[in-house]
């Protein structure tokens, strides 16, 4: 079964509750080691969502900017 995409406010959430986590200091070692992998992938997905977004709207403006002139 696919795992269903996370919007990139879902993976801020995830995000911030892991960093909860982390400044409350309620992880032993291994889970802390878990954590900050999983934080490191949802940071490079939210980069890449963002990435895609730039240059989406950059696309998008220049259409506007040709289709006025």
């Amino acid at each position: 079964m696919a795992k269903k995409k996370e919007t990139y406010s879902q993976a801020m959430t995830r995000l911030e509750n892991i960093v909860r986590q982390v400044d409350s200091n309620e992880l032993d070692i291994d889970e802390l080691v878990e954590k900050i992998k999983e934080a490191n992938e949802i940071i490079a997905s939210c980069s890449e969502k963002l990435r895609n977004a730039d240059i989406e709207i950059e696309k998008l403006l220049a259409d506007k900017q040709e289709s006025e002139e």
